[in-house]
């Protein structure tokens, strides 16, 4: 009889015959079959019983081949988002991710980005299509973007650009290629840092190790830390550095410190990692947010960048981005680049179109450019204003004498608090601020009239729960 067929009982049936059949049922159990049985009376968890009359149904029900997956805890920052949807107070605040909100709370497209849509529309785009590296006018405005149009190795064809899934796709392409032509080699990673970079590394099978950066004593760089530990590294490591406003802290080093950073990178033979998440969109300046890395290229070094329009140009959901190799040579960079086609083809094939058309609209048009880099100034700004605005909040309600300058000194939309996570349980719990767990805040989901309310949250955690 098959697994999937229907047998039926007459409850007459002799005690003897029942048990049979019982114990038939049983051994397909075991052999994951799925079948049904004459004993309307079993306890067995995996059968259900119906009966009608004086017949009975008895149904197997097949165990999962997938009974040894286990559940996957919940991502520590998108789960920050559910559990905000699932709470009903009327204060709540939900600081945990990254995306900019107007004062209203409310997620924000560009202006500049809703013309360039209606220009793809005027125009009949088609959706056919990207090659791999993906579109053509996204990867040349995107590096001059980075790197300046008059930049050298814009000039001699010395970066390898490919279109990226934003910019966790494009470090994951970076990580493929790390793994498959610098087999061993080891990546260096800010502690603490954004929490998406350490699985990227993991699932990409790339070894990695912490250097020091935040300093909880001075709530700022622990700079001496971060340069003795690079240069412990093994010689021709992969230090990732954050371009700007780095995340989850906001405190970046300062050009001198760049210097020095560069200085030591080229005295061990490393090669500088770029993740450039938030380029113009943490000073409100395009180029002084990419001063960092034009530095290292400046003087000659190989550097890998990974780039993302989701915070600058609000594309969260276009995953739109892209890998940057700079090499010595531009044959060095052909052959790069042929090797990330590569990687990419089995990984996703190629990348969307929307995003990019979109990118290469604004950068490409002068018009559309000036309106972008205007609308990033304000959002910007309005990150600042708020930013200063928690501070002046914070030191007029906390008596206690503590400084809270180190909130004007960090940069960006996110500010590193300090608190430890039973503190930032406690802003949740008590406070409706949801929030990570290591006590960073997304100042671009707070607004001026959230505050006051959000400086007694903290004041509250940080006096009074330990």
């Amino acid at each position: 009889m098959s697994s999937t067929s229907t047998m039926l009982s007459v409850a007459s049936a002799s005690p003897s015959a029942s048990l049979l059949v019982h114990e038939n049922l049983k051994e397909r159990l075991k052999l994951g079959s799925s079948s049904l049985s004459f004993n309307k009376n079993t306890t067995n968890p995996f059968i259900n019983t119906k009966s009608f009359g004086r017949i009975s149904m008895v149904a197997a029900v097949k165990v999962s081949r997938f009974e040894e997956v286990s559940m996957a805890p919940p991502d520590p920052i998108l789960g920050v988002s559910e559990a905000f949807k699932a709470d009903t107070d009327g204060k709540k605040l939900n600081l945990g991710v990254g995306a900019y909100r107007t004062e209203e709370l409310q997620p924000y497209v560009l202006n500049v980005v809703k013309k360039a849509e209606n220009l793809l529309l005027e125009r009949g785009e088609n959706k056919e299509y990207l090659p791999i590296e993906g579109l053509a006018a996204f990867n040349k405005v995107t590096a001059e973007l980075l790197f300046g149009a008059d930049n050298p190795v814009i000039k001699q064809q010395r970066v390898a650009t490919v279109q990226g899934l934003s910019g966790t796709g494009s470090l994951r392409l970076a990580a493929a290629l790390i793994e498959r032509y610098f087999p061993g080699a080891k990546v260096l990673i800010s502690s603490p840092t954004w929490g998406n970079h350490k699985n990227i590394f993991n699932d990409a099978r790339v070894p990695w190790s912490e250097y020091r950066y935040y300093d909880p004593k001075t709530v700022g760089l622990d700079f001496e830390g971060m340069i003795a530990d690079i240069k412990a590294a093994p010689e021709g490591s992969f230090v990732l550095l954050h371009g700007c406003a780095h995340n989850p802290t906001g405190i970046d080093p300062t050009p001198e410190q760049w210097e020095k950073i560069a200085d030591v990178i080229q005295e061990k033979n490393h090669i500088p990692f770029f993740d450039v998440a938030y380029q113009g969109f943490a000073s409100g300046s395009l180029d002084a947010d990419a001063s960092s890395v034009r530095l290292f290229a400046a003087r000659g070094m190989e550097l890998l960048v990974a780039q993302s329009y989701s915070k600058n140009l609000g594309l969260y959901a276009e995953r739109i981005g892209a890998i940057n190799v700079v090499c010595t040579s531009a044959d060095a960079a052909a052959r790069v680049k042929s090797q990330l086609k590569r990687l990419a083809r089995p990984m996703y094939s190629n990348p969307p179109i929307h995003g990019a058309k979109i990118v290469a609209n604004i950068v490409g048009d002068p018009t559309l450019f000036n309106e972008w880099k205007a609308e990033m100034e304000m959002m910007a700004g309005r990150i600042k204003n708020v930013r200063q605005k928690l501070y002046d909040s914070l030191s007029a309600k906390d008596k206690s004498g503590k400084d809270w300058s180190f909130i004007l000194k960090q940069i960006g939309m996110f500010s590193f608090t300090g608190l430890n996570k039973a503190q930032s349980d406690n802003m949740t719990n008590k406070w409706h601020v949801y929030m990570t767990k290591d006590g960073r805040i997304s100042l671009a989901g707070l607004s001026l009239a959230k505050c006051e309310y959000l400086a007694d949250a903290i004041i509250d955690s940080f006096h009074n729960v330990s």
